[in-house]
């Protein structure tokens, strides 16, 4: 199966999760290293001074290329996805990324990792759990 794990670069658990949905056989888009000689998206490969952006500075890097290649290398592996793991703690990216799968129609689920805020909407979500082992159940299931 196709798993995209959507999920944040601060996020220790993130590289866990993709290795072992590996082990257990599944193609696993892994946002931090998207192909071989790649190391992924970052806003500081733009600016290292990304987090001090106006909002007109934040648009205006959408524009580059290094954005939009980024984007495309996620969208593509989203669409072609199977399912969506979102491994928390994320940010907004990953939101929306779980939340663009479950009106898609594809199997989504979340893992919990450490304290979280409540979130009515995760409901949207097809399977939450604070265990890797119930992801790896739930996606053989599938």
């Amino acid at each position: 199966m196709k798993v995209y794990v959507a999920s944040s670069w601060r996020n220790h658990t993130q590289p866990i999760v993709v290795e072992q949905l590996r082990v257990w056989g599944h193609e696993v888009y892994d946002f931090q290293h998207p192909y071989p000689g790649n190391d992924g998206f970052r806003w500081a490969d733009i600016d290292p001074q990304w987090e001090m952006w106006s909002a007109q500075q934040f648009i205006q890097a959408l524009t580059s290329d290094l954005a939009h290649e980024g984007f495309l290398s996620n969208a593509r592996a989203l669409r072609a996805a199977d399912a969506v793991v979102m491994v928390m703690p994320c940010g907004r990216s990953s939101h929306l990324e779980l939340g663009w799968a479950a009106g898609a129609g594809k199997p989504t689920a979340i893992l919990l990792d450490g304290p979280c805020e409540p979130e009515l909407m995760y409901k949207l979500a097809g399977f939450i759990t604070t265990n890797l082992a119930e992801i790896g159940r739930w996606l053989a299931a599938k």
